[in-house]
């Protein structure tokens, strides 16, 4: 099954199975198949194609997700380089823009760099 261009698993919950979606978490995929009127336990095989409809008018109507999402996300990251704000400057450096430390806790927005040595302990040669 598509959504918007994006395989959604079929033995999953559709309400777990809607998460695949770039943009849509628990919350909002418990709020579309509410709005559209779906039992959101139902495995998402044993959706109708008219209910995948529905899913698919809710999410056109009022949400953005996929690549209209990752466009406006990308264009106010830009923005704030742009205007060289503090959190811009830390996009640009690739560091951690939310006011984490960096002396340990920084290693996904570094680069899984370690540069500590390995313990002094030697390895015996085997004779």
């Amino acid at each position: 099954m598509r959504i918007t261009g994006i395989n959604i698993p079929d033995e999953k919950r559709i309400e777990f199975a809607l998460t695949y979606i770039y943009g849509v978490g628990v919350t909002l995929s418990r709020k579309i198949l509410k709005e559209a009127g779906i039992d959101p336990s139902v495995r998402a095989k044993n959706i109708s194609p008219s209910d995948i409809n529905k899913i698919k008018e809710v999410l056109d109507k009022g949400y953005k997700i996929e690549g209209e999402l990752r466009q406006d996300i990308k264009t106010d990251i830009a923005r704030l380089k742009d205007i060289q704000s503090y959190r811009g400057s830390r996009h640009i450096k690739h560091l951690p823009v939310h006011g984490q430390r960096t002396k340990t806790n920084s290693r996904t927005v570094r680069g899984n760099i370690r540069k500590t040595a390995t313990s002094g302990k030697r390895k015996v040669e085997l004779k």
